[in-house]
């Protein structure tokens, strides 16, 4: 029964991983899809030969490049550069300096109408174009390793100094970072010589690997600077599109108002409206054009203050106004230049051709206030506009009548941003995304409260025939919708959409969770006709799920397509109280032509099940792990418990202590997993959810997959050990036991340990701890084996005085049997607790490796030479491949307090610290392994005699 147990486990484990996977890799198609044009360039790249090592020592390890876009740009010159401004790219793990390619060279195609030859935009204003560096770091994996990181910052500093020493005095440079780049990029803060910094797809509240203590040692470092820092900073995310990083990590935390902090999701990006994937954020031609201009317009902002403006203006989101001051002033409009409306009736202008101010009386028996909605295409309401407008104008003023004339004063809007306008019948956003020209420029405003007449004044000027706009004033009436998530859990609800003539219509959910685990899904009840292909706005549906991401959803596509609503606000390990709350809301916005309303009566609301476990899979990756070294450890702990009940002291085979877990795991572990979960715990510890009651059930549900995967590990193993076996019985024979101990032991882990200090990490020396007690485990069920088939000959006539010898061999052999099958058994938990330890030293692993290939064996490795951290598994390994005896001596104070303790301890750590810090499970590991080494082997180690304690 036990066998079936186990194998319901793993294979349920494996089918849940596969599902897992295959909802996570979905995730960029369904939830947001990227629509980026291609950005085509013409490279070439000067190497910095004079930035050597006397500026860095890091210089033969790293390199400067000088970005030309060819037949463009200038040669680069000599001397001091007084025609340009620098532009200095960061890249990130794994990242080139090439990477900088489209945004540089979309700034030199839009400083440059033709190849030297300023356009006109740029020729009348005090403007230069920009030099444009990249470091190239060779691709080293930043991300997983913390000394890295730190040597990419003390170059990038030095490069800085470098670049700066080529331009007139009191120059700045603008820093621009890919991924793990932007971290590098704030870590140069503060600094006098940055005037801006723009990041992109960048990872500022939470690494993406956690596996390294000092990558989390220079996040809570960052996030000092980012709370005090002056420099303005904008981070620029790529949202569900994004599978490199989870987005929410992108935010940048709340600031002083006096401080410019600005987060910029890709969806709400105006002119972009899509999801942008990590590497395609460096050349989506809609991101880089509005980057490369953000650059070029830094160049003239001297104060703080301007250079807030510049990147507000070019790199806005829409959830707040511009924030260039508007005209409050008075002024008259003659009453024949006017035209009123009817209360209630709608502005509908088509290609307008006559510059009129048109007046909406704003209705007084209202019981509701009434807000403005303005739609204007292709044209502008100042100073938003789509980038290619045409002439036309609007201007929006609160109005009151005179005989003569009209005294009007400026609107000031809620909100005025530019949104898309999708063509009905084809996929939003398209495959090359949207263009320059496109765009419907929205104009929202509450109505103040007066006692006399008054009305909108809606003034159009410059009107040529092209575009349109669209007015109307519309009560305020909040649709708030009571349902609750658990009502979501087994059905949909379904939602009307009022019959009224209104721009826009809003709804808000408050009791439904906005959290970034749960995915929601709409599908409208459309009707089948073709109405909407000739309305202005046919429904667009705006779902702004946090203060820096909108998304946009044409619901006049294929009839009955689902839209799938999810945040990045609130999500696992982040503090929520940096960011301000939010709930599920969205507005619907159309030009409201009323056949093409009709088709919409109603939408259903649900989870979307396939969508949300995708979520799940990307952020506890790391929680697998961590907790599947925990379940390794429990193994143990009831392996050992289990030897100190018996009364030989033998301990259970491998397959009997997961049979004996599977037991603990139904009765106490999974529902213990699910009341720890309702806990209100840190949002570092456990799970990270603040105890969310609807996502308790994430906790035995990722315990159970753990479970399941440690069996398959197990089952891994199993076949690896065969194979070592016979491949070690092949190569080196039969093992030989070595009752001594070698007298070179303490002078080969002398030499290995220097060998560590001095030149491999010893992440490379846990490694070969692992493969060596990998042999020793596969040697020894090849002996165990061995004695199984051995039977000593037993004669046909009883001889005198050779039945009592028979029978003292026969124990013996029983008594060498048990014993070496305890060794085995000891030594193959250890293997597999190792084994869950290794994916924790596999990321430093790589970056050693990835370093050696790309900057040579003669680069010193920065860090990691603490031969302290593995020596205990180092003496563990050895001892245990050479011992014949007992590995562990029993002492006798364990009565009282036993070693097995310390393995819950460990296990403990796993699941509580392990899913943000995984690094502590090899700190408490290393340190249960001291103290098993110290107290257990001791002075056996090295041949002496045990200890004379306990």
């Amino acid at each position: 029964m036990s066998k079936i147990v186990r194998f319901f486990l793993g294979t349920s484990s494996l089918v849940a991983v596969l599902f897992f996977y295959l909802a996570g890799s979905g995730i960029p198609k369904t939830l947001s899809p990227q629509g980026c044009r291609m950005s085509w360039m013409s490279p070439s790249y000067v190497l910095q030969n004079h930035f050597n090592s006397s500026w860095s020592p890091l210089a033969h390890r790293y390199s400067l490049w000088l970005y030309r876009e060819v037949a463009w740009d200038p040669i680069q010159s000599e001397g001091v550069r007084q025609g340009s401004l620098p532009v200095l790219f960061i890249p990130g793990n794994a990242g080139s300096s090439r990477q900088i390619r489209s945004i540089a060279s979309s700034a030199s195609k839009q400083y440059f109408s033709a190849p030297h030859i300023i356009s006109p935009v740029f020729i009348t204003r005090p403007l230069k174009p920009l030099d444009f560096y990249a470091v190239e770091f060779n691709e080293d994996l930043s991300a997983f390793h913390g000394s890295t990181l730190e040597s990419q910052v003390t170059y990038t500093k030095a490069a800085i100094k470098y670049i700066l020493s080529l331009y007139p005095p009191k120059t700045s440079v603008i820093v621009m970072g890919h991924s793990m780049g932007g971290i590098v990029a704030t870590a140069l803060l503060p600094s006098d010589e940055i005037s801006a910094v723009i990041t992109m797809s960048t990872p500022h509240t939470l690494p993406p690997a956690r596996f390294d203590s000092r990558i989390d040692d220079l996040y809570q470092m960052l996030q000092r600077t980012l709370e005090e820092d002056h420099t303005p900073i904008v981070s620029i995310c790529g949202g569900a599109a994004d599978l490199m990083i989870p987005s929410e990590s992108c935010i940048l935390p709340m600031a002083r108002k006096d401080i410019f902090r600005r987060t910029v999701f890709s969806s709400a990006l105006e002119g972009a409206w899509t999801g942008v994937g990590h590497q395609a954020m460096v050349w989506c031609h809609q991101v880089r054009w509005r980057v490369a201009r953000a650059a070029l317009e830094l160049g003239a902002a001297k104060s703080l203050e301007a250079r807030a403006i510049v990147l507000d203006t070019w790199l806005r989101n829409g959830h707040s106004p511009p924030t260039i001051a508007r005209v409050d002033g008075e002024f008259e409009v003659l009453l024949k230049d006017t035209t009123s409306l009817p209360i209630g009736k709608q502005l509908v202008l088509k290609n307008p051709n006559t510059m009129k101010t048109y007046l909406l009386p704003v209705s007084e028996d209202s019981f509701f206030a009434q807000k403005l909605t303005l739609l204007v295409s292709r044209g502008t309401i100042a100073p938003v506009s789509p980038q290619k407008a045409v002439a036309l104008t609007v201007d929006v003023s609160t109005c009151s009548k005179s005989i003569t004339s009209v005294q009007c004063v400026p609107l000031q809007p809620e909100t005025l941003k530019l949104i898309p306008n999708p063509v009905p019948g084809v996929e939003f956003p398209a495959s090359e995304g949207a263009d320059e020209s496109e765009g419907v420029v929205l104009f929202e405003a509450f109505v103040p409260r007066r006692s006399n007449h008054h009305w909108i004044g809606i003034e159009v000027k410059n009107a040529d025939g092209r575009g349109w706009v669209n007015a109307g004033l519309d009560s305020i009436k909040p649709n708030i919708i009571e349902a609750n998530t658990w009502s979501l859990l087994t059905r949909s609800i379904s939602i009307s959409i009022p019959n009224h003539e209104g721009l826009s219509v809003s709804y808000t959910f408050p009791n439904i969770l906005s959290n970034a685990l749960v995915v929601y899904r709409i599908v409208p009840k459309r009707i089948t006709m073709p109405s909407c292909t000739e309305a202005l706005m046919p429904p667009l549906l705006m779902h702004t799920s946090g203060t820096e991401e909108t998304h946009y959803f044409s619901l006049a596509q294929v009839p009955n397509k689902r839209i799938l609503l999810h945040t990045h606000t609130a999500a696992p390990f982040i503090d929520i109280s940096r960011h301000p709350p939010s709930v599920l809301n969205f507005t619907i916005y159309s030009s409201a032509e009323p056949d093409c309303r009709d088709e919409f009566s109603s939408f259903n609301l649900d989870i979307d099940w396939f969508a949300t476990m995708g979520r799940w899979a990307s952020r506890y990756l790391t929680t697998l792990v961590a907790w599947s070294a925990g379940v390794a450890t429990i193994i143990i702990f009831l392996a050992w418990s289990q030897q100190e009940s018996d009364p030989n002291g033998l301990i259970p085979g491998i397959g009997e202590s997961i049979s004996l877990y599977t037991r603990l795991l139904f009765r106490f572990l999974l529902p213990g997993s699910f009341f720890l979960a309702t806990l209100p715990l840190p949002v570092m510890l456990y799970l990270g959810n603040n105890g969310t009651f609807f996502l308790t059930l994430l906790a035995p549900l990722l315990l159970f997959v753990a479970s399941g995967t440690v069996c398959v590990s197990w089952w891994l193993l199993c076949v690896l050990l065969a194979i070592t076996g016979k491949v070690g019985v092949f190569v080196f024979g039969s093992r030989r036991e070595n009752v001594g101990v070698p007298g070179t032991t303490l002078l080969s882990l002398a030499i290995i340990c220097a060998a560590i200090f001095l030149f491999i990490p010893w992440q490379v020396a846990y490694l070969g701890c692992w493969v060596l007690h990998l042999y020793t485990c596969a040697s020894l069920i090849q002996q165990q084996a061995n004695l199984e088939h051995h039977t000593d000959a037993v004669p046909l006539v009883d001889r005198s005085g050779r039945q009592d010898a028979i029978e003292y061999q026969g124990d013996r052999t029983l008594d060498l049997r048990q014993k070496k099958n305890n060794n085995l058994n000891l030594n193959i938990h250890i293997l597999l607790l190792m084994t869950w330890l290794l994916p924790l030293t596999a990321p430093v692993l790589a970056v050693w490796v990835r370093t050696l290939l790309s900057a040579g064996y003669t680069t010193p490795f920065d860090g990691d030479h603490n031969f302290v951290a593995v020596l205990p598994f180092l003496m563990f390994a050895d001892f245990a491949s050479r011992t014949p005896g007992q590995i562990f001596d029993r002492r006798s104070f364990e009565r009282r307090v036993s070693f097995r303790w310390l393995f819950v301890a460990l296990a403990g750590t796993a699941f509580l610290f392990g899913s943000r810090r995984p690094y502590l499970i090899l700190d408490c590991g290393r340190i249960v392994v001291w103290i098993l080494v110290i107290c257990k082997i001791g002075p056996r180690y090295w041949g002496g005699s045990p200890w004379k304690f306990g």
